[in-house]
């Protein structure tokens, strides 16, 4: 799991992963981080995701990061919105009215960079990488984001029958990642609607991280 796999998933349009509206349990607990508008939501890799159409049309501010240039310029064509774009230390800052997109490694993303959020909307991040990697993030995230509360959703599905992304992620996970720093409300679970990619029984687990 490096690099050059989500470059080329995104050079071919191999992007299933890409949901075609917003995320409807992000939409049903959002509301549990108790966000003034105007809060700035930080979204790590975001992709192009209509999770950020929705922030920002209820009246948040979007901070994200993002791997692929690729979609970040599809992103904000969809937004209809035209960013200015600069460099910032190893990363490219796009900016526009209300958003902030990081391209690049979310590794060399600092806080100072990134600037305050008020919290973190996690959906496509921690579920992405390989378990080797998933300690490394959860430290940086939480020293990234200085803490900010966070509405994390996790897929739980058999791991045996299919390799990852996205990864199956179990609550003790969760709770060994995130536990130190963070205290932590499992608020529900649901089945994923047919099934994952329409093959086995799996769910996703809404976590929010105070």
């Amino acid at each position: 799991m490096d690099r050059e796999f989500w470059h080329r998933k995104w050079a071919i349009n191999e992007i299933g992963f890409h949901a075609r509206a917003a995320n409807p349990l992000m939409v049903a607990h959002i509301g549990r981080l108790e966000l003034p508008p105007g809060s700035r939501v930080f979204v790590p890799l975001c992709g192009k995701s209509l999770d950020l159409h929705w922030l920002l049309s209820e009246g948040f501010r979007v901070a994200g990061a993002e791997l692929s240039q690729i979609a970040v310029d599809q992103l904000f064509a969809d937004l209809g919105l035209t960013p200015e774009v600069h460099q910032a230390g190893e990363l490219l800052h796009y900016r526009a009215r209300n958003i902030d997109i990081f391209v690049g490694d979310i590794f060399c993303l600092d806080g100072e960079t990134l600037g305050p959020v008020d919290a973190v909307y996690d959906r496509a991040a921690f579920v992405a990488l390989p378990q080797a990697m998933r300690a490394r993030y959860a430290t940086h995230l939480t020293q990234l984001a200085r803490r900010a509360p966070q509405l994390l959703i996790c897929y739980q599905y058999d791991q045996s029958l299919m390799d990852g992304p996205p990864f199956s992620i179990g609550d003790d996970e969760v709770r060994q990642r995130y536990g130190h720093a963070y205290a932590l409300t499992l608020l529900t679970k649901a089945d994923v609607a047919g099934g994952f990619k329409g093959r086995f029984p799996a769910m996703e687990a809404v976590w929010l991280l105070q």
